[in-house]
């Protein structure tokens, strides 16, 4: 009898032993995520959702990958990547396409970019951008953003030279292809600071309450969303651990960055890191929750000022739905 009950025992400690391992050995779920750019402190919080285990913890294998040809929001409609780091101006550009690229959240909450030009370029006021050289992506909105800033002030938008330096350095490229680019001031307006070098800055949060939109956003697919929308939701929840770390704990999230970037400029990523940090969530209720009014409202300029030729249903360009309550 004693033998029986040992060999009953036995079974139930190896059935038990099976289904733990089992669930040690639950296969994670695969997802890639292209960035915009190089990494920058934009993207803090997806390395620290990565390398806290706020993803694993959410049954995902997150791998983050820069765009080696075509754009973040190509490489997400074409399902190449599942999710993606974008703008609103992309995106609502896409949506008038026809694309399907949605965006789930607000990395920040209002626009912290402009157009900056070396102080001793005299570039003032968007007037002053005729007869100059403006080095950008080689995305349409570009030139349609400087027109409508230069409508205002009666300049020719014919009267600047559009080039194209992709992903160049805002300073090398200051100093002999271009006049004035745009860019985010979290990242080359705070290194200008520690150069010590003057720009003027064109500050479109400042110019135009509408150019005050949510830059940069994360972006998925529809087809993500109809046919996993779980798999939507568990991303976001750890990502959204990863920014609220971010927020709390600059200084260790700028390290997070740099040990996953360690070519990244040590004492930029910490002073970007900390300028940023309030500007995440900023005025909102919730890190990455998005305004309707603030799509609509950029929508609208795009079309008063006839920088597209066609509108779109502008409330399936975001959500908010995946995003923890």
């Amino acid at each position: 009898m004693r033998s029986k009950w040992f060999s009953l025992a036995l079974v139930i400690v190896l059935l038990l032993s099976a289904a733990a391992l089992g669930g040690c050995t639950k296969k994670s779920d695969k997802v890639t995520i292209t960035l915009d750019w190089t990494p920058n402190t934009n993207h803090t919080g997806l390395y620290v959702a990565k390398d806290k285990g706020y993803f694993a913890e959410a049954g995902l294998e997150v791998e983050i990958i820069q765009p080696a040809g075509g754009t973040a929001d190509q490489l997400v409609a074409a399902n190449q990547a599942q999710f993606g780091v974008s703008n609103q101006e992309a995106v609502t550009l896409a949506r008038l396409e026809d694309i399907p690229v949605v965006s789930i959240a607000a990395v920040i909450q209002h626009n912290t970019s402009g157009f900056a030009s070396l102080k001793s370029k005299g570039i003032v006021t968007p007037k002053d951008f005729e007869g100059k050289r403006y080095g950008g992506w080689g995305s349409p909105i570009e030139e349609a953003t400087i027109k409508a800033l230069m409508d205002k002030y009666d300049a020719d938008v014919s009267k600047v030279e559009i080039l194209t330096t992709g992903s160049a350095d805002f300073f090398a490229t200051s100093e002999t292809n271009a006049d004035f680019s745009w860019i985010f001031y979290g990242w080359d307006g705070i290194a200008a600071e520690i150069k010590g070098v003057e720009l003027n800055y064109i500050d479109l949060a400042q110019v135009d309450p509408v150019l005050d939109y949510h830059t940069p956003v994360l972006i998925t697919n529809e087809e993500s969303i109809s046919s996993n929308p779980e798999l939507v939701r568990k991303f976001l929840a750890a990502v959204t651990k990863g920014y609220e770390f971010a927020i709390a704990n600059p200084d260790e999230a700028a390290e997070i960055l740099l040990t996953n970037a360690p070519e990244l400029d040590h004492d930029l990523v910490v002073a970007s890191q900390q300028w940023l940090s309030d500007k995440y969530q900023a005025d909102a209720p919730a890190w990455g929750r998005q305004k309707p009014e603030v799509w609509a409202n950029y929508l609208n300029w795009l079309v008063t000022n006839n920088l597209v030729e066609k509108t779109t249903d502008i409330e399936k360009a975001f959500t908010n739905d995946f995003l923890p309550e």
